[in-house]
């Protein structure tokens, strides 16, 4: 089909089939901003089949049937998000009773720490305790050699050290292991 000959056939596929679709949709959800989402993914799989969507009638029991299924597809969705969300706060409740009341100032006073760092900083002590890679691993990603990641860890150590100094941290107790549970704790 010709590009000019698609853009009709969806035009007219769209015009004769919006607002049964649209009411559909408004009856199965529960908020406006969802229902455009839905009308629009709808409208969006038709585009793209559109050599897939019959002829005459049958075209908005068809569009129905996408509906359908983009509804379904958002309802799970938002239970897997749900799901998330009440793992996510039991995993943090019982990560706020392993760590103690104290705890909470400490890697505060570690966030900040970290934050007064530059970026290339953190981002190195990030890719070393946040997603535990090696010197080879971390020189892969910020596309120099090795020894120069191994530099650049090596230094941003030492200026998370002089952070955690000026800020009256125990080093001993708060240096590079608290980046990684900041890990944890954002």
């Amino acid at each position: 089909m010709a590009p000019r000959d698609r853009k009709q056939r969806f035009e007219e596929i769209y015009a004769a089939h919006y607002p049964d679709i649209l009411a559909y949709v408004r009856r199965r959800t529960d908020s406006h901003d969802d229902a455009a989402d839905a009308l629009a993914e709808t409208f969006t799989v038709a585009w793209r089949r559109l050599d897939d969507v019959p002829e005459g009638g049958r075209s908005r029991l068809w569009l129905y049937g996408v509906a359908r299924r983009v509804l379904a597809n958002g309802r799970r969705a938002e239970t897997r998000r749900g799901e998330l969300v009440e793992r996510l706060g039991q995993q943090l409740a019982l990560w706020a009773e392993a760590t103690g009341p104290d705890a909470d100032d400490e890697l505060g006073d570690v966030r900040e720490a970290l934050r007064r760092l530059a970026p290339d900083d953190r981002e190195v002590l990030c890719l070393a305790a946040w997603e535990g890679l090696g010197s080879d691993e971390i020189a892969a990603v910020l596309g120099c050699s090795r020894g120069a990641a191994r530099l650049r860890l090596h230094r941003a150590r030492k200026r998370l050290v002089k952070e955690l100094k000026a800020a009256g941290l125990d080093v001993a107790r708060h240096g590079f292991r608290a980046v990684a549970l900041q890990r944890e704790a954002l």
